[in-house]
């Protein structure tokens, strides 16, 4: 892809035009989500392809859970709406993440995808509303967390478990849903701030809005340090309730982040073939690439320093997370464990390894959905372990993912309709247009 000069147009206002194929693409995605998911569904209920372990219980042909809890197929739709809603969360609120790091760092060179980082917060209040429902809904059954158990805390009770109940002043489920709101409030919140101060830029100019964003934004990414780790114990680690790791906090929002980066580079590819973003050139996306080869490698560091000191210690308490998935459950996990290190660390950093590579949009493409599909199956790695044990399955998780998939496009896709993709009045939008590598 060679460097695209436009450097002696003005920079003007671009708009994107929502076209009735665009929605129908989008439509097509969730009714395949829809699909997949009653195959799911139908299978789950009817018992194909069921796995059991030698010694574990056997489900009835409805599919019910062990321990008197809700059907298999009931448990894996709850569990699956979670993981793909906290994955898009992540993914939504990186946006929001990385376009606060540009303005503490007074940076110019990704003035130009800065509307993409914009739009895709637009799921974090639907992603919200989600998950305090789904959240309310595995009470019922207490599908997601095993601390939500009654009697679990109380010593009378014959479920009384000493570790979890050393935890209960911090597992009580009505402080559980104060941080949950309190951390999706924040996120939104802040979105919403910096959005509006984007918007006023544009009508009015001047650097007043530029200013007050850089402060927004600096006190954003404190609250983000916190949040953001609270949150990955809260909504991930919180379900292997007996295990616990310090560097947990990192590892989730290392994925999360490599993520965001690769939906924005995405996105921007996309607008690009579209006609969009005439100023955005292979200089940015050589950046762009740069973000997606380092923290991939980022990425790879935090797993195997939490792997490796969980390995070197050998404690039982601390090593059953990955005993189940790594030969657990009859192997259920243990080829994805393996495949998420060539995804998510080999692929991308062989095919980036180059600054050519980093330059061409085909090859950057490739490697966006990779890395968007490999962390999605690192949540799914995350979470299914934990709470489906030996009774995980694929159609309905590939469904639910579809269906949020599709409705996470039509919002991001209004947002970035809803204003110029070029924030014609930003004071670093020059800097920007003629940024070079």
């Amino acid at each position: 892809m060679a460097t695209l000069t436009h450097h002696h147009e003005p920079v003007v206002a671009e708009h994107l035009q929502e076209h009735p194929g665009l929605q129908r693409t989008f439509v097509t995605i969730i009714v395949a989500g829809i699909i997949v998911l009653a195959l799911g569904l139908l299978a789950a209920f009817m018992g194909w392809g069921e796995h059991h372990e030698a010694t574990g219980h056997v489900a009835s042909a409805a599919g019910h859970a062990e321990h008197g809890g809700s059907p298999v197929w009931l448990k894996r739709l709850l569990v699956s709406l979670w993981h793909s809603n906290v994955f898009l969360i992540g993914v939504s609120v990186v946006g929001t993440v990385f376009m606060a790091i540009q303005y503490v760092a007074y940076a110019g060179w990704s003035v130009v995808v800065k509307r993409i980082n914009e739009a895709l917060s637009a799921w974090i209040l639907p992603g919200a509303v989600i998950m305090v429902l789904v959240f309310a809904a595995s009470l019922i059954n207490h599908d997601l967390f095993h601390w939500t158990m009654p009697g679990i805390m109380d010593k009378g009770s014959k479920l009384y478990d000493p570790i979890v109940a050393g935890k209960s002043g911090f597992l009580s489920i009505p402080f559980y849903l104060i941080r949950m709101v309190s951390y999706l409030f924040i996120w939104w919140a802040f979105s919403q701030r910096l959005r509006q101060l984007s918007l006023q830029e544009d009508l009015n100019g001047g650097t007043s809005y530029f200013h007050t964003s850089i402060t927004t934004a600096a006190l954003f990414l404190v609250l983000f340090a916190v949040t953001s780790s609270m949150s990955a114990w809260d909504w991930v680690m919180s379900v292997d309730v007996h295990w616990f790791s310090t560097m947990f906090g990192w590892y989730v929002f290392a994925s999360w982040w490599v993520s965001g980066i690769a939906a924005t580079t995405l996105i921007a590819i996309y607008l690009k073939q579209a006609g969009y973003l005439r100023m955005l050139n292979s200089n940015h996306f050589h950046d762009l690439g740069k973000f997606m080869f380092g923290f991939s490698i980022f990425w790879t560091y935090v797993w195997f320093s939490q792997f490796m000191l969980i390995w070197y210690a050998n404690l039982p308490e601390e090593s059953v997370y990955f005993n189940q998935r790594l030969g657990g459950f009859d192997g259920r996990y243990t080829w994805m464990f393996y495949g998420n290190l060539l995804v998510n660390f080999a692929f991308p950093f062989l095919a980036l390894m180059t600054r050519d590579a980093k330059r061409q949009m085909i090859m950057l493409k490739i490697v966006c959905i990779a890395i968007l599909i490999g962390h999605w199956s690192d949540f799914y790695l995350m979470l299914m372990p934990g709470t489906m044990k030996g009774e995980n399955g694929f159609l309905i998780e590939i469904g639910v993912a579809l269906i949020l998939l599709g409705a996470f496009l039509i919002l991001v896709t209004r947002r970035l309709a809803s204003a110029s993709l070029v924030p014609v009045n930003h004071p670093f939008i020059e800097e920007s247009v003629h940024h070079t590598t």
